[in-house]
C-alpha cells in the first residue's frame, strides 16, 4: 500500500525571477578646477531623466522582458547625487552583469564626464549606453563619426541618437540578450508624444532638488531657425505635443506625492498648438486642488517674445499657475538677431510684452547672449544700461554664444575649419570657445563676467524691487530670485542654471586628466573655501533682504515709477534709446513702420 505521503510528488521550489538592472544617470560636468559640479540641493530638475525613467518604468510594468524577468530601476541626477562607480559595478556583478547603465540627456559639456563614468564600467564588463543632445546633434549635423563619439564606441559603449518613445522595449531586450548595437539612430523617426508615458520621477529622486521641483515637456520641436539652437536639428521644426489628458495625468501623479512645482521644458510653449486647452485644464485643476485644500500648482514656462500677441495667452498662463516665465530675448541689437536667424524677435515688441507679464504678476527672466558678431565690450555695456532703464525685465541671465554640436553655427564653423576649443567640457555657454571678429577670447570672457556685475548693480537691484513694489508683483519672490542670480556667478563661479544650495566637492571625483590632490591640501582648502562662500552668501542675502524690507515698508511704494514701467507710448520709438541708440535699431523701427503701413493699406482696400 502506498502512503499518501508517498503518492504526493515532491513540490519543486519556484524559480527566482532573473533581475535585470537598469541604472539611469544624468551626468553633471567639471568646473574649471576639474571637480564635478554638484550640490546638496540643485535648482533645475532633469527632464531627460524623468522621461527615460517613465519609459523604462512603463516597460517594467508591462513585463517587456518576459514574465520570468523583473526589472530593477534606479535614477540619479549627478548634479545632486554622487555617482559611486564601485557600487554600480558591485550591483551589476551580483546579477552577472545582466542589465544596462544608461547615461541620459548628455549635453556637449557633459560628454567628457559621461565618458569618464563609462570607462571604468566598461572595463568591469558593465553594459553602457549614452544618449542625449550631444550624440544626436553630432550625428544629425556632422559627417561620419566624430572623434569623441568614436572614443565611446571604442570602449564598447552604445550610442543612442533620437528619442526613446516607442523604442525602449527593443533597447532593453537587446541589452538583456547581450546583443546591443553599437548605435541606434532614430533621428529621422520622430515619435508622437500623445498617449506616451508621461515624465514622472518618484518623490525620493526629487529630494535633491530645491522645493521638490520636477519637470515635463508638453511638446517638442520649434518652428524657428535660430542658428545657435540644437533643438530644431534634433527634435525637429514641427511641434509634437502631449495631450491635455497626458498633462493632467502627470500633474495629478506628482501632486499625489506632494510635488507642486513644475518646470515645463518646452523651448517655446507659446507655439504649442494645444496651449489653450492645456492651460485651461491646468486652471481647472488649480480650482479643484484649492477646493480640496491642497497645494497650489506653480509653473515655470519658456516662451518667445511675441507670445503677448496671442489673444488670451498671458491671462490663461497666469490662471494655470505660471509664476515665472523665461524669454529668449537674446539681444536688443537687431543686427545680432538677424545674424542668428532670430528674426521673430522684434525690439519694438519687447516693452509691451514685458509689461503684459508684469501686469499678470509673473516674474520674467530672459536669456541674453554675448558674443554675437557685432558685440564689443563697450556695446554690451551700453545695451545692458538700456535694458536696465527702459525694459521692465526682472531677471537677466547671460550666456556666451557657443557653437554647440548640433547647431547650424557649429556645422558652419566645422565646415570652414574655424578653430574651436578642443575640450567639450568648456562648451557650457559660460566660456568663450571660438574666435570673435571684434574681441579676443580674454576680452569676451571678461565681458561675460562683467555683464553680471553691471546688470546686478546695487542701484539696479533696488530699482527692480521698487518696480515690483509699485506693480504689486511680489517683492519677496523677486528678492529671492535676484539673490540667486546675482550671487551664483560672483560667489560660486557657475551659471545659475547649473547652480544649487551648498556646493559639494569630493577629492576622488576629479577629472582623470588632472592630478588627484593630497588630502593635506584638499580638505583644509575646502573648509576655508566653504567658510568664505558662506560668509559672502550671508552678507549678500542680508543686503538684498534689507532692500526688500525697505521697499516693502515704504508707504509711497505704489507711487514709484520709471521709464520701464511707464505705459507704452507711440512716441517711444522716437525718444527711447532702445530704438534710437544705433542705426540698426532705427532701421528696425522704420521697417516695422512700413510693414504696418502696408498692412493698413491692404486692409482698407
Amino acid at each position: 500500500m502506498i502512503s499518501s505521503q508517498q503518492a504526493t510528488p515532491a513540490r519543486s521550489e519556484p524559480r527566482a525571477a532573473k533581475r535585470f538592472q537598469i541604472a539611469l544617470i544624468k551626468p553633471s560636468h567639471y568646473d574649471d578646477d576639474g571637480y564635478v559640479i554638484q550640490w546638496f540641493r540643485s535648482f533645475i530638475p532633469s527632464n531627460s531623466l524623468a522621461v527615460v525613467y517613465s519609459l523604462v518604468e512603463d516597460s517594467r510594468q508591462r513585463k517587456a522582458l518576459g514574465d520570468g524577468i523583473e526589472i530593477d530601476i534606479t535614477a540619479a541626477d549627478e548634479i545632486n547625487t554622487r555617482t559611486r562607480i564601485p557600487k554600480i559595478i558591485e550591483r551589476f556583478r551580483a546579477h552577472d552583469f545582466f542589465g544596462l547603465v544608461f547615461i541620459v540627456g548628455v549635453q556637449s559639456n557633459q560628454f567628457p564626464r559621461a565618458l569618464d563614468i563609462a570607462r571604468p564600467l566598461r572595463a568591469a564588463g558593465v553594459p553602457v549606453a549614452i544618449g542625449g543632445f550631444h550624440v544626436s546633434g553630432c550625428i544629425a549635423m556632422l559627417p561620419g563619426i566624430q572623434p569623441d563619439l568614436q572614443q565611446a564606441l571604442d570602449l564598447g559603449v552604445t550610442l543612442f541618437a533620437g528619442e526613446l518613445e516607442g523604442r525602449c522595449d527593443d533597447l532593453l531586450r537587446d541589452a538583456a540578450s547581450g546583443a546591443l548595437k553599437p548605435m541606434y539612430n532614430y533621428l529621422n523617426e520622430l515619435p508622437a508624444l500623445e498617449g506616451a508615458p508621461t515624465p514622472i520621477l518618484p518623490r525620493h529622486y526629487l529630494k535633491g532638488t530645491f522645493s521638490l521641483q520636477t519637470s515635463f515637456d508638453a511638446g517638442r520641436g520649434c518652428p524657428y531657425q535660430c542658428s545657435f539652437c540644437t533643438i530644431i536639428n534634433v527634435q525637429g521644426r514641427k511641434s509634437r505635443g502631449r495631450s491635455a489628458d497626458d498633462i493632467e495625468r502627470l500633474v495629478r501623479a506628482n501632486m499625489a506625492q506632494g510635488v507642486n512645482w513644475f518646470f515645463m521644458t518646452d523651448d517655446n510653449f507659446a507655439r504649442n498648438k494645444d496651449w489653450e486647452v492645456i492651460l485651461d485644464r491646468l486652471a481647472a485643476l488649480r480650482r479643484e486642488f484649492a477646493a480640496a485644500g491642497q497645494k497650489d500648482i506653480k509653473l515655470v514656462i519658456q516662451v518667445d517674445t511675441l507670445c503677448h500677441k496671442i489673444d488670451g495667452f498671458i491671462e490663461k498662463a497666469r490662471a494655470a499657475g505660471v509664476v515665472r516665465t523665461f524669454l529668449g530675448l537674446e539681444s536688443i541689437n537687431p543686427q545680432n538677431l538677424a545674424a542668428a536667424n532670430k528674426r521673430q524677435n522684434k525690439i519694438t515688441e519687447y516693452r509691451q510684452m514685458l509689461q503684459a507679464w508684469k501686469r499678470a504678476g509673473v516674474i520674467t527672466y530672459a536669456g541674453y547672449i554675448l558674443g554675437f558678431p557685432h558685440d564689443t565690450p563697450e556695446s554690451i555695456a551700453e545695451d545692458i544700461a538700456i535694458i536696465q532703464k527702459e525694459l521692465p525685465l526682472d531677471i537677466l541671465e547671460f550666456f556666451c554664444l557657443t557653437p554647440l554640436p548640433g547647431s547650424e553655427d557649429h556645422q558652419r564653423l566645422f565646415r570652414e575649419g574655424v578653430a574651436m576649443d578642443s575640450d567639450l567640457n568648456r562648451f557650457d555657454i559660460e566660456h568663450a570657445v571660438t574666435a570673435h571678429p571684434k574681441m579676443t577670447r580674454a576680452q569676451w570672457q571678461d565681458a561675460y563676467f562683467n555683464a553680471w556685475d553691471l546688470y546686478y548693480s546695487a542701484e539696479h537691484i533696488e530699482r527692480l524691487l521698487r518696480r515690483a513694489g509699485a506693480t504689486n508683483s511680489g517683492v519677496s519672490r523677486l528678492a529671492a530670485m535676484i539673490y540667486l542670480f546675482s550671487s551664483m556667478v560672483k560667489i560660486e563661479k557657475v551659471h545659475p542654471l547649473q547652480g544649487g544650495i551648498v556646493r559639494l566637492k569630493y577629492r576622488a571625483d576629479r577629472r582623470p586628466t588632472l592630478q588627484l590632490e593630497s588630502p593635506l591640501l584638499f580638505y583644509p582648502r575646502l573648509v576655508a573655501e566653504n567658510a568664505r562662500k558662506l560668509a559672502q552668501n550671508v552678507r549678500h542675502w542680508f543686503w538684498i533682504d534689507g532692500l526688500r524690507r525697505k521697499v516693502r515698508d515704504d508707504p509711497n511704494r505704489l507711487s514709484y515709477t520709471d521709464t520701464a514701467i511707464t505705459p507704452v507710448d507711440a512716441h517711444d520709438v522716437e525718444e527711447l534709446e532702445l530704438f534710437t541708440h544705433s542705426q540698426a535699431a532705427q532701421d528696425a523701427v522704420e521697417h516695422i513702420r512700413k510693414i504696418k503701413q502696408l498692412t493698413t493699406v491692404k486692409s482698407v482696400a
